[in-house]
């Protein structure tokens, strides 16, 4: 059985759907939690639902984008709760839609810093803690783009496909001092981003296939990431540290095959198909 008890967890983008369930989740299996996100009211809710169902959890306001303010968020986060022993950056940003030369640069450049600069900043803070005490835990959010082409979400993709690099390069950095980092991709949820995509006037002319997608019944329950980073953050799936794992996946299914997964190098960006020039 999943257990938690007695660490601690931060969450990023916790006010809200796949954030709130993240955070919930966490605190139902054991841990302390911290939840960060710009909007204090929605992440002071989350910790006042994970209070009422008895469990530890503090709300920290903060813009990811900047530095400082990151720094002394996760230090006043330490010395509140304890040591972080899991980082879960759920923050996101998808608000330029379009081709480029339509898409307004300043939209374009915030989906890029939030989802990529956020990341890499909470990461830069947590990652050296963590292999001072041996041990840790990072799990960064992918996402649509990740691995394919996403026409019309270019900004979106890019820092979703730069994460999911990212992940792979620290993995790799701190594995051996017994930090681990993984990806998840939650699958298609309905949140307030896909919301935005559904109802504004660009995510209308330009992202016209989320809404099928939603007619086809394609909308993944949040509860399925959440679950899935529970037993990340526990453990389960230690073997698979450095590639991506889906909300939408069978559980039972991918520990079995974690051992075939690591020897054909699934779940990870490879470049294929192509002979590499080698330098």
């Amino acid at each position: 059985m999943t257990s938690l008890q007695d660490t601690v967890a931060v969450v990023t983008g916790g006010g809200r759907g796949i954030g709130r369930e993240i955070a919930l989740h966490q605190a139902r299996f054991g841990a302390r939690v911290a939840v960060l996100a710009r909007t204090a009211r929605e992440i002071e809710e989350t910790a006042a639902l994970i209070a009422t169902e008895g469990g530890t959890a503090i709300a920290r306001a903060v813009d990811l984008v900047d530095r400082a303010a990151v720094e002394e968020t996760l230090k006043s986060v330490v010395a509140e709760l304890g040591p972080i022993d899991t980082l879960v950056n759920n923050h996101g940003s998808f608000r330029a839609f379009g081709p480029i030369w339509e898409c307004d640069p300043e939209l374009w450049w915030d989906d890029i810093e939030i989802n990529l600069r956020g990341t890499f900043h909470t990461c830069r803070v947590v990652a050296p803690a963590m292999l001072a005490r041996g041990r840790g835990r990072i799990v960064n959010l992918v996402g649509g783009g990740t691995g394919t082409s996403f026409p019309n979400g270019s900004g979106y993709a890019s820092s979703k496909a730069g994460i999911m690099r990212f992940t792979e390069c620290l993995n790799d950095t701190t594995k051996e001092g017994g930090v681990l980092a993984f990806a998840v991709d939650p699958g298609l949820v309905r949140t307030a981003m896909t919301e935005l995509q559904l109802y504004s006037e660009a995510g209308k002319t330009h992202l016209p296939a989320i809404q099928q997608l939603f007619d086809d019944g394609i909308n993944v329950p949040p509860t399925r990431a959440a679950s899935l980073i529970a037993d990340i953050a526990a453990g389960r799936f230690d073997p698979l540290a450095g590639r991506m794992l889906c909300g939408v996946d069978d559980r039972d299914v991918l520990e079995r095959d974690m051992a075939g997964i690591v020897e054909r190098d699934g779940r990870a960006l490879r470049v294929t198909g192509m002979d590499m020039v080698k330098l």
